[in-house]
């Protein structure tokens, strides 16, 4: 069943495990019209679209091509899939310094032809790429999102699911801050129908190291995430484009969210056609408080590294 509202043009930049496997997934559920892919290598990005565009008999309408920058004049949403990808044993703060430099290229690139998109980062480490891309490109805060602590979200919710035993679709819980290490699951929001979960000590060591860790765990054994951070980005497409006002736990630019200012962390917002239309504000215990603004200065702490 197609999804899209209107005429939409999407552009992916970076056509690795994340970029192609997000492209593969708004095909299959035809939210776009149109679907560009760039890479800086231009065959694989070419060999990319040729493969799915095969398979647009099975599917439907979507028009999808390899393209360059200036297919961006006419996209709603650019999404930035590209960089260095994480390395076994590697942390999502080691790949700084290499993916800020590219972002540096990427983000002039796009601001040449285009100034009214809103720009959705999934390279690693998402926050702070988030923060340098709203810095390099100008645009507002709420047209320069970042996918957040959604997948770890997601994540947190399957676990909790297993251990419950009920469906991770009924389960309402929300891991915070940044995309990595320092993130923090709100076990005191953590509800089924509104009733608060109770979990034992073990147990929530057990669920949170299991989502904080998930990444490493997919990267040692496949070398890449792909199909889950996919489904989120074309869940966070999804809200943009049908102008649907979904809760999501995506980054973006906090101001005075928690005494937490001028970072980018994730943090449940609504998201609709205009990007981040609001930031919603959670009650923290103190415990959780001072783990997210724990969170803030470790990643305020590596901004300051960078030349913005």
């Amino acid at each position: 069943m197609k999804t899209q509202l209107r005429s939409s043009r999407v552009v992916i930049i970076g056509t690795g495990a994340v970029g192609t496997t997000t492209a593969y997934t708004l095909l299959l559920r035809e939210r776009v019209s149109e679907l560009v892919l760039i890479d800086a290598n231009k065959e694989k990005a070419l060999g990319e679209a040729l493969d799915m565009n095969h398979g647009l008999p099975f599917t439907g309408g979507v028009k999808l091509w390899a393209g360059d920058y200036s297919d961006c004049a006419d996209a709603d949403i650019i999404v930035i899939a590209a960089g260095a990808s994480q390395r076994p044993g590697e942390t999502r703060i080691d790949l700084l310094k290499r993916n800020s430099v590219i972002f540096d290229s990427i983000v002039k690139s796009i601001i040449k032809y285009n100034d009214h998109a809103i720009i959705l980062v999934a390279t690693n480490p998402v926050d702070i790429l988030s923060y340098v891309t709203l810095k390099k490109s100008g645009f507002p805060s709420n047209r320069v999102i970042g996918s957040g602590t959604l997948l770890d979200s997601a994540r947190f919710r399957y676990l909790i699911g297993q251990n419950k035993e009920i469906n991770p679709r009924s389960i309402h819980a929300h891991i915070i801050g940044e995309h990595g290490d320092s993130e923090l699951p709100l076990w005191s929001l953590a509800n089924v129908a509104g009733i608060k979960l109770e979990f034992s000590e073990q147990d929530r060591e057990q669920i949170f190291n299991s989502t904080k860790n998930a990444a490493y765990e997919i990267i040692n054994a496949k070398g890449a995430t792909s199909y889950a951070i996919a489904l989120a980005l074309d869940r966070i497409v999804t809200s943009i484009l049908q102008d649907d006002g979904s809760v999501l736990n995506v980054s973006t630019l906090l101001n005075d969210y928690n005494g937490v200012s001028d970072v980018y962390l994730g943090v449940p917002s609504i998201i609709d056609g205009t990007g981040v239309r609001q930031v919603l504000d959670l009650e923290l215990s103190d415990q959780e408080l001072l783990q997210f603004q724990q969170s803030a200065s470790k990643l305020k702490s590596e901004i300051e590294k960078l030349e913005l």
